[in-house]
């Protein structure tokens, strides 16, 4: 097994301890965190009924670092979620240690009024 395969199944299994605990529901929908290698993408999902309420992406955020990008998905995340009258989620890290652009992303999203 090489190197890369390693680390994607250790990233794997961690994604899927994680997921095993948190459900969306209508009441509680789940925000849930995706990184690529350029870009951050946020989205509120109701697992119930397997549909995306609200989504936002850092490809058109303004920062200039990746963590201002960060602050601005949080910031936007919690601004649609206020207007699609969500205030409660619960959040999904997708397997990715909570530091850095996922701290950040949580942080401002509870500065913007949403409670996890």
């Amino acid at each position: 097994m090489s190197n890369l395969q390693k680390k994607q199944s250790i990233f794997a299994r961690r994604k899927a301890r994680t997921r095993a605990k948190i459900a969306g529901t209508a009441e509680r929908p789940r925000l849930s965190i995706f990184k690529s290698h350029k870009y951050l993408y946020a989205q509120i999902i109701d697992d119930t009924k397997g549909h995306t309420l609200v989504s936002v992406d850092s490809r058109t955020a303004k920062g200039k670092t990746p963590v201002e990008k960060a602050q601005d998905v949080g910031r936007e995340i919690a601004k649609k979620a206020k207007a699609a009258n969500i205030t409660k989620i619960v959040f999904d890290r997708g397997g990715y240690l909570y530091t850095g652009k996922i701290k950040m992303v949580a942080d401002v999203a509870r500065e913007g009024g949403l409670e996890f």
